[in-house]
């Protein structure tokens, strides 16, 4: 996954993060302006809320866009990421955040945040496009261990899996074409873009093995379906 969002981040770091932005010339702007709708979009869905005294952990913060909502709303931010492309961007573009610190992630877990050292873990449009959903689980099972005793998760994840399968090499011909030279985008037949699907029951389980519970499920059967766990 490393090399793949790397690559990505070289490519057009805004647009394979918000792709409705024009590939070609994203709007820096509306970029920006869509972290705080998405935080907010995120609370809304599950009903929970980050607050000033909130240690929060962000997995997969590309190069910052919802880093810094977060960062207005709460005492600290840890921002992981798997790719060094995205976090040198992120500390690049976010260098004004006093309180954040962007860390570079190991792709499977929440290493090296000390146990019960946050009090809210976020993510968003980042585990519909892990390949393997045992990685993703792994990160649930991850949470359990960082949050505090109250403490929330709050994430977006897929639960419709026909939108993860392959296209047919037919269909695949003309965006890889189009991408070979330079008019499109590339990536998207690569199993980090198509990614996977979480089947709900599967995620109460281990939320609940690992300390957690689900408390809220928006979204059942579509690609952008949002949970709220909290911790024993």
């Amino acid at each position: 996954m490393r090399r793949f969002w790397d690559a990505r981040a070289r490519e057009n770091a805004f647009y394979f993060v918000d792709n409705s932005l024009p590939y070609f010339d994203p709007d820096g702007d509306r970029f920006w302006r869509g972290g705080p709708e998405q935080l907010e979009l995120m609370e809304q869905e599950v009903r929970a809320r980050i607050e000033p005294d909130h240690d929060v952990i962000e997995i997969g913060c590309g190069p910052g866009r919802i880093t810094r909502a977060l960062s207005s709303r709460a005492r600290t931010v840890r921002a992981f990421d798997v790719s060094e492309e995205m976090i040198a961007r992120a500390r690049e573009l976010n260098a004004h955040l006093e309180n954040v610190e962007f860390l570079l992630g190991d792709g499977v877990s929440l290493a090296p945040a000390e146990d019960r050292s946050a009090d809210v873990v976020h993510s968003d449009l980042v585990f519909q496009h892990i390949p393997d959903p045992e990685i993703t689980l792994g990160y649930v099972r991850d949470m359990g261990r960082v949050l505090r005793p109250g403490g929330i998760a709050m994430f977006q994840f897929s639960n419709a899996p026909a939108i993860h399968r392959k296209p047919p090499v037919r269909e695949r011909l003309r965006p890889a074409l189009k991408a070979l030279l330079g008019r499109g985008p590339g990536g998207q037949a690569h199993e980090a873009w198509l990614g996977s699907s979480i089947e709900i029951d599967v995620l109460r389980r281990v939320a609940e093995t690992s300390g957690m519970e689900l408390v809220t499920v928006a979204g059942e059967h579509q690609l952008l379906c949002r949970a709220l766990l909290r911790k024993a």
